[in-house]
């Protein structure tokens, strides 16, 4: 008689073993790839990665929230931040501006649903906003991903997303916007075509959606 097996909760850390996999998957498809041990560590790192004066968008993340890299990119002063600027614009009137300056920022940060262990990052979106300057809008892309959203492979990085992550975020779209959210439009990165464009910053520890 077989005991059946649990699956691994999509809110449990990856071992070191299975970072170390997706890192070099990653690495073999041309995005850039750090280990690092926790948020601050990423908050520090990422001070290091955007020069002063760049034009960053962050897209929406409780990963960024929760480490304190969205304040300090959109509030510190020390760049050209994406996100107040287009909150302060007219949507009725300017939406074609919003959309552009958050296509083609100098660089977009944010995270991602999942990350699988053969080498690709999966994001989903109800409205897509974030979507273009990840897809290759931005001149550079940098991903913080906790060490929880670690998956062995395509077909689990999607049961994650609409089993996991979507509840999670509907439940703080509802709060935030009084709706659901939604998977309006889904981001599959299988490669980077310019090596080193995109950065991972891959966590030791889970945080985030």
């Amino acid at each position: 008689m077989t005991t059946p097996t649990t699956a691994r909760p999509f809110t449990d850390p990856a071992p070191a073993q299975r970072l170390e996999r997706a890192a070099a998957a990653l690495t073999a498809n041309n995005f850039a790839v750090e280990i690092l041990d926790d948020a601050a560590a990423a908050r520090t790192r990422i001070k290091d990665l955007i020069p002063e004066g760049a034009s960053v968008f962050t897209g929406a993340s409780e990963t960024l929230r929760l480490s304190g890299i969205d304040e300090d990119i959109n509030s510190s002063g020390r760049y050209d931040a994406v996100r107040p600027r287009g909150l302060a614009m007219d949507r009725a009137t300017q939406l074609g501006e919003i959309w552009r300056l958050m296509s083609t920022p100098d660089v977009i940060v944010g995270s991602v649903h999942a990350v699988t262990e053969t080498g690709c990052l999966v994001i989903a979106s109800a409205s897509g906003s974030q979507l273009p300057g990840y897809a290759g809008g931005a001149v550079r892309a940098i991903w913080i991903v906790g060490a929880q959203k670690v998956v062995p492979d395509l077909s689990t990085a999607l049961r994650r997303v609409e089993d996991h992550c979507l509840p999670l975020e509907s439940a703080r779209a509802q709060v935030a916007y009084g709706q659901p959210s939604a998977i309006n439009r889904l981001l599959i990165l299988n490669a980077e075509p310019h090596p080193g464009r995109g950065t991972v910053l891959l966590l030791r520890e889970a945080i985030g959606f």
